[in-house]
């Protein structure tokens, strides 16, 4: 029921746009098929209305070749009309297969920007650009090929079965049980075969995700001598997309022989019984047809031409099973993804501009109030998988202009309290409120905008250095940017490439050292100007030197912003107005930095490397 559901959405999908374009397309194919029916009748009055009476004693060869030639005139004629159609048709088709790919890549793109972050941190990055690239090439194939081809198939086999009919009925009656059998090893080796392409291309997903994984981690995997070790594990995934894929392939392969020889026995079966009938071996069958016409030398003829014009397109039916499950597999990993649902965000208070330099919220009822940065957490818990607390009662007040700071050992769940005020995730229980508002009720476009977020992993994109810095706000001018660049003390190093801020950075900034990619992204938050920052380990990757220079424009840039700091480097978060000290996702410790010393707890331990008995 779900492979039927997803292929009908899928030709829904097609029909919604290119419905015009179908009917065009069946038309061509109607009439070409017709045109091939024609084709193989002429057969019939090719020997008996022309050969045979040329043949006959005292016949008028003159007569006889005019007639035939005005024949093969008319044939032409139908015939080119016929590679019209049929140029037609294939042209439309591309033109369908290519828009309604781009057309579906375009709806999961749109569709995945919209999903939570929690999607892509269960689903690996590489499985899902392969839903992009090997899922929907399948399904470009069986729109482009397999739905023409089907269309044709059943179009020439239901007019060549009228015909057929009309010549001989026990012929047609062998040609149908003939039939039959294709139909029954068809239906049975695809069914079959559906596991073993759903496997396939689950496994192809996997393959891709890893292999993306280890490009990606090509240094570490080599820090650590790991060659040998990735190579058995993708040997794994690879031995499994292997026999998946001949499975698939294996039956699917049999079926087009299988259905061959059943066709060719139909046809001799046909050839016998049909001569035996033409030269009167039952005579009281002469009368075969529904128009009761005698079984002549060319209609014997012409109806075994017909035989191969049924069973071919029978056969084509069955060669296109493999590409009809194999795009119902890629279809179901395709409408899977387009079916998770959206991040929700019922947020009906925006963030609108009230000044050159100022923001307000603005509720539903046109109500304005200023933007300043109070941001309040009250009894929030937290986890990401059920029965695993990550935050358990966090309370805390950020005033406007504060710098509040996040320290701790690693899981301790301080990256998890920013992404909650930015709600990547939604709160189990107890409340954030924002200038009064609960979260909850902004919207996300808007709550994310007043926030300047500088993350620990560094993510440069294709394109320049000023492009890279404008992606903070992209309505920036070159001016703001290499102003924000200064502010960070990125200018410097910036001059200094081949193009400086026209320089075109490679995958990720490869071209650039760690420190050099982390001060680009601190340059991004900077351009951005929001009331409200999250610095979440922004000088990780840069070293002392370098790390005394941006201090400075990391001051200036905070001044009159409330500010989120998380760093384990506790030399940068001595200047905070507080300082909360998380353990196992609570609040052990809070306040300022000489009031933590001199309590002399965790934080104390963290501080000096003392441990405190």
């Amino acid at each position: 029921m779900k492979q039927r559901s997803n292929v009908r959405r899928l030709f829904d999908f097609v029909l919604r746009y290119y419905k015009l374009n179908f009917v065009v397309v069946f038309i061509c194919i109607a009439l070409s098929s017709v045109i091939s029916l024609a084709t193989s009748l002429f057969t019939r009055t090719l020997i008996d209305d022309h050969i045979t009476p040329m043949l006959a004693a005292g016949a008028d060869l003159d007569a006889g070749y005019s007639a035939l030639s005005v024949a093969l005139t008319k044939l032409g004629a139908v015939l080119l009309v016929g590679i019209v159609c049929g140029y037609l048709h294939n042209l439309l088709m591309i033109f369908v297969g290519q828009g309604t790919m781009r057309r579906l890549r375009e709806s999961l793109f749109v569709h995945m920007e919209s999903l939570p972050l929690s999607y892509f941190d269960s689903h690996s990055h590489g499985d899902v650009m392969s839903v992009y690239t090997n899922d929907v090439d399948t399904l470009r194939q069986v729109i482009g090929s397999s739905i023409p081809n089907l269309v044709k198939s059943v179009v020439t086999i239901v007019a060549t079965l009228v015909s057929m009919l009309v010549m001989s009925l026990p012929l047609t009656a062998i040609t149908l049980v003939m039939a039959l059998g294709i139909y029954k090893v068809t239906t049975s080796l695809g069914k079959l075969s559906k596991k073993f392409f759903v496997q396939r291309q689950q496994n192809l997903g996997k393959v891709n995700g890893f292999i993306e994984e280890m490009v990606s981690g090509q240094k570490v995997v080599k820090a650590y001598c790991r060659e040998e070790k990735t190579g058995q594990e993708f040997e794994v995934l690879n031995e499994a997309l292997r026999a998946s894929v001949f499975n698939a392939n294996k039956i699917g392969n049999i079926i087009m022989p299988v259905n061959h020889n059943i066709s060719n026995f139909g046809y001799v079966a046909l050839s016998v019984a049909g001569a035996l009938i033409a030269l009167g071996g039952f005579s009281q069958w002469y009368f075969l047809g529904l128009n009761g016409s005698v079984l002549t030398l060319g209609t014997l003829v012409s109806f075994l031409t017909l035989q191969r014009n049924f069973t071919r397109p029978v056969q084509q039916i069955s060669n296109e099973i493999n590409s009809i499950v194999m795009a119902s597999a890629g279809a179901d990993r395709l409408f899977a993804l387009l079916d998770e649902s959206p991040e929700p965000d019922e947020g009906k208070v925006v963030l609108e501009k009230v000044g050159k330099a100022q923001w307000a919220w603005k509720s539903p009822d046109g109500t304005l109030r200023k933007l300043e940065g109070l941001v309040e957490l009250d009894t929030v818990d937290f986890s990401y998988v059920e029965g695993k607390q990550v935050l358990d009662d966090i309370t805390l007040t950020a005033y406007p202009g504060q710098k509040i700071a996040f320290v701790g050992g690693t899981g301790a769940g301080k990256t998890t309290i920013t992404n909650l005020v930015n709600r990547f995730y939604e709160i189990q229980s107890g409340s954030i409120l924002y200038d009064g508002f609960p979260v909850s009720e902004i919207s996300k476009e808007s709550l994310r905008r007043s926030l300047g977020t500088v993350l620990q992993e560094t993510k440069l994109f294709s394109g320049t250095v000023l492009e890279n810095i404008r992606y903070g706000r992209l309505d920036a001018t070159d001016d703001e940017c290499r102003a924000a660049a200064r502010s960070v003390h990125a200018d410097s190093f910036i001059r200094r490439l081949p193009h400086g801020y026209d320089t075109v950075l490679d995958a990720d900034g490869g071209n650039l050292s760690q420190g050099e990619r982390q001060l680009l992204s601190i340059a991004r938050a900077a351009v951005a100007d929001p009331p409200v920052l999250i610095l979440d380990e922004a000088t990780s990757s840069i070293d002392t030197r370098t790390e005394k220079l941006i201090q400075q424009g990391i001051e200036s840039l905070m001044e009159g912003r409330t500010s989120f700091i998380i760093a384990h480097r506790l030399s940068t978060v001595q200047n905070c107005d507080y300082i909360c000290v998380l353990d196992h996702g609570r609040i052990i410790e809070r306040g300022k930095h000489h009031e933590l010393i001199e309590q002399k707890g965790k934080y104390y331990e963290l501080y000096t490397g003392n441990q405190i008995v």
